[in-house]
């Protein structure tokens, strides 16, 4: 539900009941009906003279809300009268929070000079008061199993603990988040602390250490800026490497949350001896994003496997994924050629060597177990231009490198030296190969897509349909497909085979990274301004998927991503959209049978009703009401159903005249009527609708002196009908057995009903002798499946 009626930024939200209240940046207050979603009452203050910026609900009072301003003022309002009942002076401060201790009447409010005032609102009387020396109070939480702290959030990310007896600060947790702590809450009866702010992560503390210290129990945190690199570790595709603008490195798992890890962020020397020893603040040690990275996991327990290019630094770092932290190597090329910056990075296959190439055009060899450098290619210079993109094959006897001198030069690991080059048409922004294949995928400037065999060394395709920069492109486990992201907020699928565009849509926001998982079921994107990783699931796994090439005029559709809210007109459902929803359809063949969408209840007891009659007699005979029911009487069945006004005990006769012993019942006097249209739908939905009690009374009426000899072989032909056409194939046998049961004897002096019996049996031996086979051949299948040695 979307309620609308804020005209400004909304910036406080408190949930009270039934009603939801919030607070816009222009001081409007609104109280909401939650299930409605009507205006109950609208505030408004002047922000001059009241900006209101805290908002609680004091504990034991009813309809009353408490408000603070930026001016320093608090009141007190009664939503249900919409009166203001007092109005607190304040401390000269702007209020900033608001929070109920566990004491009634007892509120603690945190200003924006960092005082923290314990005041009690019932006799406008301070109790106590705090100062932190970090700011203004952005967060406050009392704790609730007993010990009496109060926790204080700032814009640091520092959390203060505060001791309310003693009345003096307990113990102080540092840097518990990058940036300021939006909100901090203490479990009820339970000494743990959740605690939430701008960096994207949510923590949980626990007071376990002595002197009332707490230690961080669980943490849940994604980039705090938004990611720009992503690439799959490992064969598996179930761990996926993410670069942010934020300087961190990570690793999402998609099979559990709990996978992740956090492999921190880079700094330039991580002795911290040599940083006390500079002077050097945190801020000045940390090293920049992460512009491009690779990874290996063949020797990633031995030694490094990860190795990240860093913005404006010509030093790459390499990163241990299984310790979850930065490596051990810096590597740079020797003093004499410490010039511009890198720009691309690989790692050979066999996890022993990472080629890394810079702005000034060189291409350098390192070695990952030991991080010194092994040689370069072609000589000083392996470009004159910018590295622009660098591969190497399986065998670690082929590299490749691209240039913004618009060459893409083959080079002889070993040797070292230049075997071929390719004149390119443009200059190329990005490369990518498959190494199983030998297909080398280049994206020009030209926002042009150029497939390179490596064996041949000759352009075997192009792709030409984008209209913006080429971010990132991913192949195909199989190598069939190029999936490319540009900024044009497209993502396209190449069939490499057909040289056609076989998928295309378009997305809110334009995809920055990209990566096909190993096993090519998930394709995972960054985007601009987003601090998600989404994954995208390949629907040729889950069925049959026609990849026709499409036309040249083809017009993608957009894709909605998760947490993007299209427009309100856009997401109104009308009810002609209803009405057209897909309905799944009664049966799927004639030549199949198809069970009924009754519970098993409804006809695996017909044949016990006589032991469940026994079992459920009752002890003693039910005694007469006192008094009138209070509830209205109501017509046995599963449709609740009120019955007819009838007469008074004194005026009603206990005898049953013979006019009532000839009325037929509803499902008798149909079943009569559908004998001769030769069409049993609505008796048969009618004995849907009855409970086993009642559809034992139905065929048991039957043969009632006003049931007639025609109905036994009319319910013969009814279920005759039901056998014929597939449906309801358990409940036919349910109610045939029952029929039997009760009528076997009135069936044998019946020589029309007994013809009728043969048929139905001929068609029951034809239509078990069907399912047998498919039974045996099921099992047969099974059976092999389980003891043969595949």
């Amino acid at each position: 539900m979307c309620y609308r009626g804020h005209h400004k930024e909304v910036r406080l939200l408190l949930p009270l009941g039934d009603q939801l209240i919030s607070a816009d940046a222009g001081s409007d207050v609104i109280v909401w009906d939650v299930q409605g979603g009507d205006v109950y009452l609208r505030l408004q203050f002047d922000s001059a003279s009241f900006a209101v910026s805290a908002m609680m609900h004091p504990s034991t009072y009813l309809n009353k809300v408490l408000l603070g301003s930026s001016q320093g003022a608090l009141q007190l309002w009664n939503i249900k009268t919409s009166k203001l009942l007092f109005t607190f002076p304040g401390w000269s401060a702007g209020v900033t929070a608001l929070q109920q201790s566990p004491a009634v009447d007892v509120v603690g409010v945190g200003t924006a000079t960092g005082r923290i005032i314990i005041h009690n609102i019932r006799l406008d009387e301070t109790l106590m008061s705090f100062t932190q020396d970090w700011g203004p109070i952005s967060s406050l939480a009392f704790r609730t199993d007993g010990s009496p702290i109060l926790a204080s959030g700032s814009p640091q990310g520092h959390i203060a603990f505060w001791d309310l007896e003693r009345r003096q600060l307990v113990t102080q947790q540092r840097h518990a988040h990058s940036t300021a702590v939006a909100a901090a809450t203490f479990l009820h009866g339970e000494p743990l602390l959740i605690t939430n702010g701008a960096d994207n992560a949510i923590k949980v503390w626990i007071f376990d250490q002595e002197g009332g210290g707490a230690r961080l129990l669980r943490c849940r945190q994604g980039h705090s800026a938004p990611p720009t690199t992503i690439r799959h570790h490992g064969n598996d595709g179930k761990n996926i490497l993410s670069a942010g603008q934020d300087g961190t490195l990570q690793s999402f798992s998609t099979v559990h949350e709990r996978f992740n890890k956090n492999l921190g962020h880079g700094s330039i020397n991580k002795k911290k001896e040599q940083k006390k020893k500079k002077g050097l603040s945190y801020e000045q040690l940390r090293l920049p994003a992460i512009t491009a990275l690779s990874s290996a996991a063949a020797h990633q327990s031995d030694w490094d496997g990860i190795v990240a290019c860093h913005r404006g630094r010509l030093a790459t770092t390499t990163w241990n994924y299984q310790r979850c932290t930065m490596g051990a190597h810096h590597l740079q090329p020797p003093a004499e050629h410490r010039t511009g910056v890198a720009t691309a990075v690989d790692i050979t296959s066999c996890g022993n060597f990472a080629v890394i190439g810079s702005s000034s055009g060189r291409v350098d060899v390192y070695n990952l177990q030991s991080g010194l450098h092994r040689g370069g290619f072609g000589g000083d210079r392996a470009h004159t231009g910018a590295v622009r993109g660098i591969a190497t094959e399986t065998l670690n006897q082929l590299t490749l490198t691209a240039g913004s001198d618009w060459l893409l030069k083959f080079w002889r690991f070993k040797t070292r030296k230049q075997e071929e080059e390719l004149k390119l048409p443009a200059a190329p922004a990005s490369m990518m190969l498959h190494r199983d294949s030998g297909m080398l995928a280049l994206a020009l400037d030209d926002f042009t897509l150029l497939v390179v065999d490596i064996e041949t060394r000759r352009v075997i395709r192009k792709f030409a349909g984008h209209h913006g920069n080429i971010n990132d492109m991913t192949f195909s486990p199989d190598g069939r497909w190029l999936v490319t992201a540009a900024m044009d907020c497209t993502i396209r699928t190449w069939d490499l085979p057909s040289g056609c565009l076989v998928d295309c849509f378009l997305v809110a926001m334009a995809p920055t990274s990209m990566s096909l998982s190993p096993t090519g079921d998930f394709l995972v994107t960054t985007h601009v301004d987003s601090l998600g990783v989404y994954l995208w699931t390949n629907k040729s796994l889950c069925g049959p998927v026609g990849l026709r090439p499409l036309p040249a005029d083809f017009l993608p559709s957009e894709e909605t991503l998760p947490g993007v809210k299209a427009d309100a007109s856009e997401q109104e459902v009308t009810s002609e959209e209803f009405d057209d929803a897909y309905e799944s359809a009664e049966q799927l063949g004639a030549e199949l049978v198809t069970l009924s969408l009754l519970p098993e209840s409804r006809w695996k007891s017909l044949m016990h009703l006589d032991a469940i009659k026994r079992r459920n007699k009752p002890v003693a005979p039910p005694a007469a009401p006192a008094a009138a029911p209070f509830f209205l009487p109501t017509v046995t069945g599963l449709t609740p159903r009120f019955t007819s006004p009838t007469a008074t005990e004194e005026t009603q006769s206990r005898l049953l005249g013979s006019a009532l012993l000839s009325q037929r019942s509803e499902f008798t006097s149909d079943l009569e009527s559908a004998l001769q249209t030769r069409s049993f739908e609505r008796p048969l939905r009618l004995l849907k609708d009855c409970g086993p009690a009642a559809v034992s009374l139905e065929i048991t009426s039957l043969t009632s002196p006003g049931g007639g000899a025609s109905l036994l072989p009319a319910f013969i032909q009814m279920i005759d009908s039901m056998l014929a056409s597939g449906r309801d194939f358990d409940l036919a046998q349910g109610y045939l057995g029952l029929f039997l049961k009760l009528h076997l004897r009135s069936l044998s002096q019946d020589s029309v009903a007994m013809a009728a019996l043969l048929n139905l049996s001929n068609r029951l031996e034809a239509g078990w002798a069907e399912l047998r086979t498919s039974f045996d051949q099921s099992m047969c299948l099974l059976s092999y499946a389980k003891s043969a040695l595949l």
